[in-house]
């Protein structure tokens, strides 16, 4: 677990506020329990964090359920809505605050191999092909869809699975109304 520190670490030395915030938490230990993985980590005296001792104990505790992971990747503004704290409230609101506002500057970290104007480029480049990804996976989606509703008919609309639902059931109580009828008559 220690490289999740040393990439910790590396966000905190691009962001200064950061490690003054966590410096206030200073020798403070966080554990994070996924349950079948713990991860402890101690805030040091300059901001960063370093794994903890063995027989530190910890001021806040965040319990992860893993199935809950991609929704807290996807969403890490609602990432408390997904974990549940023990501990030291202020060092838990601090860690909050920092997973949700901490990002990588990767232009900056990619400018130091390449030079600034190729990370620029690089990139937005990276950014324009993600975006080129996410746009033909959505119109492909659309397209299945289509052919699955249109053309092909395997797939139903809900409106149309709502409707026929309807008629479903307008259909059994009339038929329900003209048995009882029948009986009715052939009683007479």
């Amino acid at each position: 677990m220690r490289p999740v520190a040393a990439v910790i670490n590396h966000l905190l030395a691009q962001e200064p506020w950061a490690q003054a915030r966590l410096v206030a938490h200073r020798d403070k230990t966080a554990c994070i329990d996924a349950g079948l993985a713990q991860l402890m980590l101690t805030v040091t005296g300059d901001g960063f964090l370093k794994h903890a001792d063995e027989n530190a104990v910890p001021a806040v505790t965040i319990h992860v359920k893993l199935s809950d992971v991609p929704l807290i990747l996807a969403n890490r503004e609602r990432a408390v809505s997904y974990v549940k704290i023990e501990g030291d409230a202020d060092f838990a609101n601090a860690i909050s605050q920092l997973s949700q506002s901490l990002r990588w500057d990767v232009e900056e970290d990619l400018s130091k191999v390449v030079g600034d104007i190729a990370a620029t480029r690089i990139v937005s480049g990276a950014k324009s092909a993600f975006s080129a990804v996410q746009t033909t996976q959505k119109q492909l989606a659309e397209n299945v869809a289509e052919y699955f509703l249109e053309e092909q008919p395997m797939l139903i609309r809900p409106h149309v699975m709502t409707e026929f639902s309807g008629d479903v059931v307008k259909l059994r109580d009339d038929l329900e109304r003209l048995s009882k009828r029948i009986e009715k008559l052939e009683r007479r």
